[in-house]
């Protein structure tokens, strides 16, 4: 990849929202001391200020994490189509009702029993503070290609790929 394509504000947060929906499980760490806290961890929603959403039960180990400390990192990663996204934010845990049950949906069952009265259920919110991106615009296949043509033609390649920050 050699483009380089900061965005900003809306164009950022449509990024964000794309990247995350294509891509869904993110590894979700916490933690301020190294190992990191980390589980990959289904995203529900990436609301139209660009936060993300999860759902979450109130005893597990992230929720107890986010009660000492809200630095929490979001990596996602999908290499087969060469789409790549790390958020850094603050995360808090609310239980709203109203919030969990716009963030449901029937997968969530299979942790929640209890459905969207699951008295363990929490939604958290994290607000990214710093993320960055890197992505293929045209797609695995064509990047392949520019790259083979490249090598074969002892030629730099420009494989389609761009990155940047995003600020929101």
């Amino acid at each position: 990849m050699g483009n380089v394509k900061h965005l900003a504000y809306g164009e950022a947060i449509e990024k964000m929202k794309k990247l995350a929906e294509d891509i869904n499980i993110c590894m979700f760490c916490t933690g301020s001391k190294l190992p990191f806290e980390t589980r990959p961890m289904a995203t529900q929603q990436v609301d139209s200020d660009g936060n993300f959403w999860f759902l979450s039960d109130s005893s597990s180990d992230k929720n107890m994490e986010i009660k000492e400390g809200t630095d929490v990192q979001l990596i996602y990663a999908k290499p087969g189509d060469s789409h790549f996204m790390s958020v850094a934010g603050k995360a808090i845990v609310l239980k709203d009702k109203p919030v969990i049950e716009g963030l449901w949906t029937p997968m969530a069952k299979a942790w929640f029993k209890g459905g969207v009265d699951d008295p363990n259920l929490t939604a958290i919110c994290v607000k990214p503070e710093d993320a960055y991106y890197w992505d293929t615009e045209n797609g695995k296949m064509v990047s392949l290609v520019k790259i083979a043509v490249a090598a074969m033609s002892n030629k730099e390649t420009d494989d389609g790929g761009v990155e940047g920050k995003m600020k929101i």
